[in-house]
């Protein structure tokens, strides 16, 4: 695995560590991926017009997988990395997982919700009451949930058969997206899903 380039080898000492070919591997992925081919030119869009940091996310059965981001073009990078983010506490998580079965739903909870802040849903009463919530609005908000101090808005992206497989996000400091303004913003993301969703 090392001749290949899998693995690559710590000259100190003898531990491994994932090898460069794995990342050209999967970047051959990435190209190849049509939800990434697809929506790419949305994802920067939605960065340009709405100055925040978007993420496009798809849904791996536990997790929101990030596969694409774009940071914001008017700073630097934000504290927000996601690559595996939960579905039960992030905008763009939260977007998918509320229109997935119940069995689905039932088995993200049964794995436990964990907290990463005191704003984290983490009683499934009250998951099962947001995700009631994000199914009538159509959208996602994480306000601090994942993050403290970051608020994200996140909508839903429907494969061809139009079941939720993946979701698009907008993401800033709470200063920058205040409270008052997410319904205006939400209805950016949700143009740029349904977008995303009718090019599937």
């Amino acid at each position: 695995m090392k001749d290949v380039g899998f693995l690559d080898q710590d000259r100190q000492r003898d531990r491994y560590r994932l090898g460069l070919k794995l990342f050209e591997l999967g970047n051959i992925v990435l190209a190849n991926m049509e939800l990434h081919r697809e929506a790419r030119p949305f994802v920067e869009q939605l960065s340009r017009v709405t100055g925040h940091l978007v993420h496009l996310a798809l849904f791996d059965g536990r997790r929101a997988v990030v596969i694409h981001r774009v940071d914001p073009p008017t700073e630097g990078a934000l504290p927000v990395t996601l690559e595996r983010a939960p579905v039960h506490c992030t905008g763009v998580g939260k977007a998918i997982l509320a229109f997935q079965p119940d069995a689905a739903i039932d088995q993200i909870i049964g794995h436990g919700l964990r907290r990463y802040s005191d704003a984290t849903i983490t009683d499934s009463k009250r998951l099962r009451e947001e995700i009631a919530a994000i199914r009538r609005r159509g959208y996602a908000v994480d306000d601090g949930e994942h993050e403290p101090g970051i608020r994200c808005v996140g909508a839903p992206i429907r494969d061809q058969q139009g079941r939720v497989v993946a979701g698009i996000s907008v993401s800033g400091p709470s200063l920058r997206i205040e409270a008052g303004r997410i319904p205006a913003l939400a209805e950016i993301v949700l143009h740029n899903a349904k977008a995303i969703s009718a090019r599937l």
